[in-house]
Formats: structure tokens, C-alpha cells, sequence
């Protein structure tokens, strides 16, 4: 079993235990993962490129509950509506190599649409 796979199924079984998945549409999954996007923003909110780069250890540490939390939730709302995110990335990784090739984008952060 992959590893992705693993702590969908400790996540589903989570939510059983406790009755949750009753809440766990993928809309309410979709708002949760929203939210807990924000807050990991919120980590580096104020901070200088820089800073950002070299957190302490209690702002490392909200930034990895955060990023948890991130993960979590994606991971339930892909169990929801039966995508399988290693697929799903493989896809995705596969249509930017198409979008930006590399000859072409090297040292730009240009949008796609924005190449010649």
C-alpha cells in the first residue's frame, strides 16, 4: 500500500470513528482545506523573503501543523470523490512540462499564456 493510500484509509477511519463523515462532503472538505490553506499563509504573513526563509522553531512548527493540515484535508477530499492523488500529480506534472518547456521558460515566472 502506498503511503498516500495508508493515511487515506487512517483518515477515513478516523472521521468514522467519531461520526464525521456525515460533514465530510467534498464542499465542506473543499472549504476546510481553504481554510487551513490560509492559515499556513498567515505563517509567513509579515515576514521578509528572507525571514521566511530561516523560521525559528516555533514558526517552523505551526508552518508543519499547517502543512499537516493542508495534507490531511486534501487527502480526505480526494478519498470523497474518488481521485487518486498520485495519478492525479503524475498528470498534472506531465501537462506543465507541456506548458512550460523548458528552453522556453528557463529563469522566467511567466504564466503559460504569456510565452511566444
Amino acid at each position: 500500500m502506498q503511503d498516500l493510500d495508508i493515511i487515506q484509509q487512517r483518515m477515513r477511519e478516523f472521521a468514522e470513528t467519531r461520526d464525521w463523515d456525515q460533514f465530510h462532503s467534498p464542499k465542506n472538505l473543499s472549504m476546510a482545506l481553504s481554510v487551513e490553506a490560509s492559515e499556513l499563509l498567515e505563517c509567513f504573513q509579515w515576514l521578509t523573503e528572507e525571514e521566511s526563509s530561516s523560521l525559528n522553531e516555533d514558526q517552523l512548527a505551526a508552518v508543519i501543523d499547517e502543512i499537516a493540515d493542508v495534507q490531511l484535508y486534501l487527502v480526505r477530499l480526494a478519498d470523497k470523490v474518488g481521485i487518486n492523488i498520485q495519478d492525479a500529480v503524475e498528470q498534472k506534472m506531465k501537462k506543465n512540462e507541456m506548458k512550460y518547456p523548458a528552453d522556453k521558460v528557463r529563469g522566467s515566472a511567466k504564466k503559460y499564456n504569456k510565452y511566444e
